[in-house]
């Protein structure tokens, strides 16, 4: 079961950094997705793998039962679920300014929105035109 598991978030990860390394700015924002989705994966499994009792402590205790689940994987996982799915929705709101801006959506292609290369390999001061 762990070895399938480990398959299979090697594989999202893989298809994840794929889709992150592409050209087209759509495919660019799915990788990143993907990529926090491997990684809640890879912190769900760090808390069990399979039936585990509920993580309740029972009254008059003080400690966690006996092969109770770890809940703080849990709580992590719910954390990067929410703030994934806000950095999603904000990088593909991001990503259709940005087309209907400029037109395109090949990102070597937006390298022409960054200002020129000044003499010291640092990005020039933009004249304004105000002086």
């Amino acid at each position: 079961m762990s070895w399938a598991f480990a398959i299979a978030l090697f594989s999202v990860l893989a298809a994840g950094i794929f889709l992150a390394l592409s050209r087209n700015l759509l495919r660019c924002v799915i990788g990143v997705s993907i990529v926090g989705s491997a990684v809640n994966l890879y912190l769900f499994a760090a808390g069990r793998i399979g039936a585990a009792a509920p993580p309740l402590v029972l009254p008059g205790a003080e400690l966690l039962a006996e092969g109770a689940a770890n809940p703080l994987p849990q709580a992590l996982v719910l954390t990067a679920i929410v703030i994934g799915f806000s950095l999603t929705c904000f990088s593909l709101v991001l990503a259709l300014a940005i087309k209907q801006r400029t037109g395109r959506n090949d990102t070597d292609a937006l390298r022409e929105a960054e200002p020129p290369e000044g003499p010291d390999g640092k990005p020039a001061p933009l004249d304004d035109g105000e002086a």
